[in-house]
């Protein structure tokens, strides 16, 4: 496929129906005809496929997926990309983990495991929570290690929710969010934060969201955010459980999966989970893929009060069992052998990235950043003075002309921002805003 017919495809296929039962009358009548004289069939002769799932005309495909197939198609093509629209940290697993893995596989350790993962890796898990955020989980019947962290926020929701009830979503918010609350049959409800804020959740709003919506069950809670780098600060967190408070029936489902990158002083991110009167109510979802570099290795958990973690238990079963035996031991070092230097360096590292970027943003005209984010390994900075505020075509138009791949604010409910991952190389990087400064000074703002 050429590259021409590759931007054809993308624009079509964001715009077309997910599912739908095939009909020859839907085709221009000569296409219609020319189909019925070549094969001599009756018009009336011809059936229909057999129709999908309805509930997939709700699900919209993830944006990010879809500019990042469509940058490996274009490189398999021979062209050279750069790329910021993953959220995956470009430097190694630690040699531990590798060693760990490779050793997994010849000793053995290649069968099944217990559905909940091994005990070994749990108790590991179970450590780790209590001597850094200071929660206790009991290491039988509160973990649940699944196939990555979307994984175990997919079971968490599942086991938390269903037909009837709304999941209370922050926007920005992750895009995964929002649909797999319409996965298990629950209605998303989109909470505005404000860019003053940085995007941060207000208790005040809050409270009135969840005064307007009583069938609300669960309120999603990314921190550090994916896509804003935003982090709630213990105090924040303090007023939202208050607000909670006065909600005995809502969930919490705290994905923290990037709380090992957080660049305030004291570089600490609070477990939801350890506040008062939270534990009971929380479920937590964490993995490896951004503290350790171990995306490919798919391992995540949650931990919870024991009938969350049953729930989810009895919901792994029944889709994927366990999780990769090589993996999990892979895990086991990770959480036992890395030193804890190896990841305060490559959170320092990553926040000089994010300096970097932060500055050079700074320079570019018609471009903002109100709060700069102090966490995870995004930017998404306010770009809506060009193209109208239409997001999608600017970052289209980026990609077709400087080859430089972002993700459209649109797909996080961000309209007239764009997603910048800054996890790659500072090579990467330098490349990246030199395109991007280019670019916009060949636009014209609106």
């Amino acid at each position: 496929m050429r590259r021409a017919s590759l931007f054809s495809a993308f624009v079509h296929l964001s715009n077309a129906p997910l599912c739908g039962a095939f009909s020859p009358t839907a085709l221009p009548a000569s296409s219609s005809r020319l189909s019925t004289e070549v094969y001599n069939i009756s018009p009336s002769s011809i059936t229909t496929e057999p129709p999908l799932n309805p509930l997939l005309s709700k699900i919209k495909p993830s944006k990010t997926v879809e500019v990042f197939s469509l940058v490996k198609q274009m490189e398999a093509e021979g062209e050279t990309v750069t790329s910021l629209c993953v959220g995956e940290p470009d430097f190694a697993p630690p040699q531990a983990v590798l060693d760990a893995a490779t050793a997994a596989m010849a000793n053995g350790q290649t069968t099944y495991t217990a559905v909940t993962g091994t005990l070994e890796l749990r108790q590991a898990i179970a450590d780790d929570l209590k001597n850094r955020k200071g929660v206790e989980y009991n290491p039988v019947t509160e973990i649940v290690v699944g196939n990555g962290a979307k994984q175990c926020v997919y079971q968490g929701l599942l086991a938390a929710c269903g037909a009837g009830d709304e999941v209370i979503v922050p926007a920005p918010y992750w895009p995964s969010y929002p649909e797999m609350a319409l996965l298990v049959g629950a209605t998303p409800v989109i909470l505005e934060t404000s860019v003053n804020d940085g995007y941060l959740i207000n208790p005040q709003a809050l409270e009135q969201c969840l005064k307007d919506h009583p069938k609300a069950k669960v309120l999603m809670l990314c921190n550090p955010s994916n896509p804003t780098g935003g982090v709630h600060s213990t105090d924040l967190l303090l007023q939202i459980a208050q607000v909670l408070e006065k909600h005995p029936n809502v969930i919490v489902l705290a994905d923290e999966i990037y709380e090992r990158l957080v660049y305030t002083q004291d570089g600490k991110c609070t477990a939801f989970a350890s506040l008062p009167n939270m534990f009971s109510r929380t479920i937590t979802v964490n993995g490896f893929s951004k503290s350790h570099a171990m995306t490919g290795f798919r391992l995540g958990y949650l931990a919870a009060p024991a009938r969350f973690a049953k729930a989810a238990s009895v919901l792994q079963g029944q889709i994927t069992s366990c999780a990769s035996s090589v993996s999990q031991a892979a895990g086991v070092a990770a959480l036992r052998e890395v030193d804890e230097s190896w990841l305060e360096n490559n959170a320092e590292i990553m926040k000089r990235k994010r300096d970097y970027v932060l500055e050079e943003l700074g320079k570019m005209d018609g471009v903002s950043v109100a709060v700069p984010p102090d966490g995870a390994f995004y930017v998404l900075p306010d770009v809506a003075k060009y193209y109208n505020g239409d997001d999608t075509q600017l970052c289209l138009d980026l990609l077709k002309e400087k080859k430089l791949a972002l993700v459209p604010g649109e797909s996080f409910g961000a309209p007239g921002t764009v997603r910048i991952s800054y996890a790659t190389s500072m090579e990467e990087l330098e490349v990246a805003m030199t395109k991007l400064r280019e670019f916009l000074e060949g636009c014209h703002k609106a």
